[in-house]
């Protein structure tokens, strides 16, 4: 038998001993004190397992939708890169006096 709280395995004898005292406290109740009693026990089992019921469908379920929860990967990731340099291809042009006249006034 399993221990019951404190109490430790019960023997037949202490079985008997907890049954004529419950006999004495409740006597022609008993019946009815062990039915409701079989009543919760049962409604407490079944309580239980919805509990546990409700916690495995919500660990073992699949997510509804994944892109909800997190962003698809990126196929290709661009990276910034500075520009080239690519030298003139034609001879510099000869600046005028009148452009650097001005440029030089300012």
């Amino acid at each position: 038998m399993l221990p019951i709280a404190f109490i430790g395995n019960l023997g037949p004898v202490e079985m008997l001993l907890v049954g004529g005292i419950a006999l004495l406290l409740f006597g022609k109740n008993l019946p009815k004190v062990a039915r409701d009693a079989g009543k919760a026990i049962v409604e407490f089992k079944k309580g239980m397992s919805g509990i546990e019921s409700t916690i495995d469908d919500a660990v073992y379920a699949k997510p509804e939708s994944s892109n909800s929860t997190r962003p698809a990967p990126v196929e290709e990731k661009v990276e910034a890169t500075a520009p080239k340099f690519e030298p003139p291809t034609s001879e510099p042009i000869a600046e005028s006096k009148s452009t650097e006249s001005a440029g030089s006034a300012t």
